[in-house]
């Protein structure tokens, strides 16, 4: 009689632990599709942090303030290969978004499959990017085209270049712990093993192939770059107040310098007599000369005129609020802002580097290996994309196409109409 009851006893046991299983199991189920159509979102748990050393830079910690040590070892491989510090940052807010989902899901980080990689990719292409938000109501719906310039407003949620460098970062962790031995046997991000062999002995002068995404892959629309017409720079520039903006602006657009690149220099940078400035490369980090048009060195005399020369070790651009210091990007970026609402228009920071490629390439005075030189791409097929024709500089030819009449046929004297009816027609 014991036996029996120990018996029942276990086989109900068995049923509870087996429906709790299939319960838990439909729960994941459940939360993925949840997680992948938008429906649910991922804790924001973790945090990305200055490390101690400068290998890595920066340290991903879980909820409990403690370094992950699989991640601390690919961001130490990272920084002894010489990359940038910001690209280790971005690396690592890239996999703490990984282990922000893997830690919902209840996945260790080396028994991680395919599976994952999916939800990873569908929650990223559905959930809204929170620096999309936007406090005030009058600013356009995200994704509309701006009918002065013509560029649409970023989307709601993550781009697709955003998903695939999530993509790019997983698999390169992945792949450096496959390499040490210690992770899983195979990638979980698909991976195109032809695109890879096509690309990776292709020279730069030859054109591109058109091969198929790996799976996952998001598709990238090819957006020309959109440079400020004379008009609307105008505008702009009269919508800047004071000195400071006003020569920021003329050496963005007469040097196509990068945004911080310009903001990081100093006035030991600065080569009043060979009107020209130097700054820290953003790819290479190396000192660099760039040069740029009288009028950028006529405006920052008078802005330095005005506020006089901070110390050799400081920044010339300075904050006009507050205390003393550096004028950061953002507060830069903040002066565009601005401008835009007044002006009704949607330009970045960046698409004054576009304008100032877009005078160098088609203003018939540079080759495009000289403008290459001066942007400091690498590829030349980079510079070559601003050798493109704006709609708006042909709006006049355009006009006239529309306003001219249309040709009427005539034929020589002495023919009778009725043969020329029956030969060329009514």
């Amino acid at each position: 009689m014991t036996r029996r009851q120990c018996s029942v006893i276990c086989t109900i046991i068995a049923s509870s632990i087996m429906a709790l299983a299939i319960m838990i199991k439909e729960l994941q189920v459940d939360l993925r599709h949840a997680l992948m159509e938008g429906r649910a979102d991922v804790p924001r748990l973790g945090a990305v942090s200055p490390a101690q050393g400068s290998h890595p830079p920066f340290v991903v910690t879980d909820p409990l303030g403690t370094e992950i040590a699989p991640v601390t070892a690919f961001l130490r491989d990272l920084a002894l290969s010489d990359t940038s510090p910001l690209t280790g940052r971005s690396y690592g807010y890239g996999l703490l978004r990984w282990f922000r989902l893997l830690w919902l899901l209840d996945v260790a980080w080396d028994k991680a499959t395919e599976d994952e990689v999916a939800v990873l990719t569908g929650w990223l292409r559905t959930a809204p990017n929170p620096q999309r938000k936007r406090r005030s109501t009058k600013t356009p719906p995200p994704g509309s085209v701006n009918l002065r310039t013509g560029k649409p407003m970023l989307r709601a949620g993550y781009t697709p270049r955003t998903i695939n460098h999530a993509l790019s970062v997983v698999s390169s962790f992945y792949e450096f712990h496959a390499h040490q031995g210690d992770g899983p046997v195979v990638n979980p991000v698909p991976a195109s093993a032809q695109r890879r062999r096509a690309l990776s002995h292709r020279s730069p002068l030859e054109p591109k192939p058109v091969l198929g995404r790996a799976r996952l892959r998001q598709k990238v629309p090819d957006r020309p770059p959109r440079s400020i017409p004379d008009a609307l720079w105008d505008e702009l520039f009269e919508k800047m107040g004071c000195e400071r903006d006003r020569a920021l602006l003329e050496f963005y657009v007469s040097s196509g310098a990068r945004a911080e690149e310009l903001l990081g220099v100093r006035i030991g940078d600065v080569d009043w007599a060979g009107q020209r400035f130097y700054v820290t490369s953003k790819g290479t980090r190396d000192r660099e000369v760039i040069p740029a048009s009288p009028a950028a060195f006529l405006r920052l005399a008078s802005y330095l005129d005005q506020t006089g020369i901070p110390a050799a070790d400081e920044p010339i651009w300075r904050a006009r609020r507050g205390t003393d210091r550096p004028l950061s990007y953002w507060a830069m970026r903040r002066v565009i802002q601005r401008a835009n609402s007044a002006l009704g228009t949607n330009w970045t920071l960046h698409d004054l580097r576009h304008t100032a490629a877009w005078r160098m390439a088609n203003g018939g005075k540079l080759t495009l290996p000289e403008v290459q030189a001066i942007l400091r791409h690498a590829n030349i097929q980079t510079t070559s994309r601003y050798l493109a024709v704006r709609v708006e500089e042909i709006f006049d030819k355009l006009a006239e196409h529309y306003s001219r009449p249309r040709v009427q046929p005539s034929y020589p004297t002495g023919y009778d109409p009725s043969d020329i009816a029956a030969v060329f027609g009514a």
